[in-house]
């Protein structure tokens, strides 16, 4: 039974995935360098209460997580690399927020409405619906050029929509990088607070996947904000 049980356990975690690895300029760093290492980092499972604070960086040990971080230029792709593979179908997001004067990027809780999105995507409908993350080992996004230097955390996010038909079914899968961003611009972003910014009612949340067959998607949060 014991063995039955390990077995189910390894089932689990390969349908899940996280993002441990930051890429930048063609470099994937070891697994929680950059990143704040997940609650998931061994089971690889999902947050499905958008109310909680795992929500934001589902981080093991906030306050204390030992990451680094990374310098980086606006106008540069900055990406993770997702161990193993997104697995699910559904939308992936970026967002980012600033530290605020006196803070750094290991410091910042990112407390409070301070999240933008910068980047989103969304499914292409047809015979069958495609998203275009599905099976990505690597995700990535350009950092806006107009952004003003500063600290910045980096979430990456993916809701897997394969059991969103009822209420908690979505399964959402995220973490931060802990970023210096330097030649840029002189903006910045008003934002969101996560928790806050998502209600488990929301059409991007509760989505029937399957039946009746879907024919427009809505993506939860905010719009993506543009220099």
């Amino acid at each position: 039974m014991k063995t039955l049980a390990v077995i189910a356990l390894l089932g689990a975690a390969q349908a899940h995935y996280t993002f441990p690895g930051l890429i930048y300029n063609g470099v994937t760093e070891t697994d929680w360098t950059y990143v704040r290492k997940t609650t998931n980092y061994q089971s690889h499972g999902p947050v499905t209460d958008v109310t909680s604070t795992q929500i934001r960086c589902y981080e093991l040990e906030p306050g204390s997580n030992g990451a680094k971080t990374k310098a980086v230029k606006a106008g540069d792709t900055v990406g993770f690399r997702v161990d193993p593979e997104i697995q699910h179908p559904g939308p992936l997001a970026f967002y980012m927020a600033k530290a605020p004067s006196g803070q750094t990027a290991e410091t910042f809780n990112g407390d409070g409405a301070v999240w933008f999105k910068i980047y989103e995507d969304g499914p292409t409908f047809g015979e069958d619906i495609t998203w275009p993350s599905s099976g990505l080992s690597e995700v990535s996004v350009k950092i806006p050029t107009c952004l003003a230097d500063g600290y910045y955390l980096l979430r990456v996010e993916h809701i897997a929509l394969h059991s969103a038909g009822s209420t908690g079914g979505a399964q959402f899968y995220q973490a931060c990088a802990q970023l210096q961003v330097s030649g840029g611009g002189s903006k910045t972003f008003p934002g969101v607070a996560l928790p806050g910014a998502y209600k488990a009612s929301d059409p991007g949340i509760l989505f029937q996947l399957y039946w009746p067959k879907p024919t427009s998607y809505t993506n939860p949060g905010p719009a993506v904000v543009e220099c």
